[in-house]
């Protein structure tokens, strides 16, 4: 049998590899996709957000946390994989090989495989492990695909919220590598077959021409770059590339190429996250407003989760990075599913008890 394709979505927190997988599953074409998502903090969002698309039910997703696979081999429809123990580039011995190793065991149940990495992995050295014997015989990467927030682009940066992303940075412990971020963009769009611009409606028509004139000029030739609104694009043209990234990875600029792992690297012990369960029913704007208020007060930088909406039979996603929020619903409460808002608060020395405070 043919090798298992692998595609790997990199891109910065925030960009929208997320949103694009999500539409990936909910519009598959019949394709057995299997879905590897590099998720971090103590509730996965993410996670369960790609195993809520209304395509698995919960007898066809698995959690891999802390590299533990051991349950991955005994449901053959387990489908959906979510490794929570830090940057997949640094973890890429203990966290992915394992995982790589139970899917190849079901090759013959699987059309393909999608890494969703963290926004602060490197992807060469991911790449790099499709050489290693336990998997080349067996895997190939499709291809790499970099997804850029384009509004971001616009105004000058490489990342919609830079709080955030260094935030994730400090609180990630199995991270080795401080990577300045103008490298791992670089790193990024250097080991890329195809670039998504997302959230090309929020930028006037000619920043977007600017956009991609200064893509251009940093990507390799025959690079393609596409515009990407709300992760809807068609799986034919996200897979299927048969690029064989890892036969030629040496062609692939990196800043990291000689980089040695070891060495100390520091980490802010006062980032928190915080998760929260809250037995209520929240009118979305309402509800917004409140966060603002709270972002406005404490040094928060990333607020993610599931929202139950007083009236809805469906439940609320709600995504704010920085002061920006967006909410939309994705599907209805289940019979027997308990009605109740959990989200995640992510900042810098931050008290429970105050953001608790904020919905009494």
């Amino acid at each position: 049998m043919s090798k298992l394709p692998v595609t790997v979505v990199t891109g910065f927190l925030g960009a929208g590899k997320t949103t694009l997988l999500r539409n990936l599953l909910q519009n598959n074409q019949g394709r057995r996709i299997a879905v590897i998502v590099n998720e971090f903090g103590e509730v996965g969002i993410d996670g369960d957000l790609l195993r809520d698309c209304q395509v698995c039910d919960e007898s066809e997703v698995s959690l891999a946390n802390n590299g533990n696979t051991s349950n991955n081999t005994s449901n053959n429809t387990n489908n959906i994989l979510e490794l929570a123990n830090g940057c997949l580039c640094c973890t890429v011995q203990e966290e992915f090989l394992p995982t790589m190793q139970a899917l190849i065991a079901r090759r013959d149940e699987l059309d393909c495989v999608v890494i969703e990495t963290s926004g602060l992995a490197l992807p060469k050295p991911l790449v790099q492990a499709f050489r290693w014997p336990e998997i080349r015989t067996s895997a190939t990467v499709d291809s790499v695909v970099t997804v850029v927030d384009c509004e971001a682009l616009a105004k000058g940066d490489l990342v919609g919220d830079l709080d955030a992303l260094e935030a994730q940075r400090q609180a990630d412990d199995s991270l080795d590598h401080d990577t300045p971020i103008e490298e791992l963009f670089e790193d990024q769009l250097g080991c890329a077959d195809m670039v998504l611009l997302t959230k090309v409606d929020r930028v006037e028509s000619g920043e977007l021409t600017q956009v991609k004139n200064w893509l251009a000029h940093e990507l390799t030739a025959g690079v393609k770059v596409l515009t990407c609104q709300n992760g809807k694009l068609s799986p034919d043209v996200l897979l299927g590339l048969n690029a064989a990234v890892e036969d030629h990875l040496d062609s692939r600029h990196s800043h990291h190429d000689h980089h040695e792992d070891g060495g100390a690297h520091e980490h802010d012990d006062d980032i928190t996250s915080i998760p929260l369960t809250l037995e209520r029913e929240f009118e979305p704007k309402a509800l917004v407003q409140t966060l603002s208020q709270l972002v406005s007060e404490q040094e928060i930088y990333r607020i993610k989760g599931f929202v139950a909406v007083p009236g809805k039979s469906m439940r609320l996603v709600l995504n704010g990075v920085g002061k920006r929020f967006d909410y939309f619903y994705d599907r209805p409460w289940r019979s027997g599913e308990t009605r109740q808002t959990k989200l995640v608060v992510i900042g810098h020395n931050l008290s429970s008890e105050q953001v608790l405070a904020a919905f009494s």
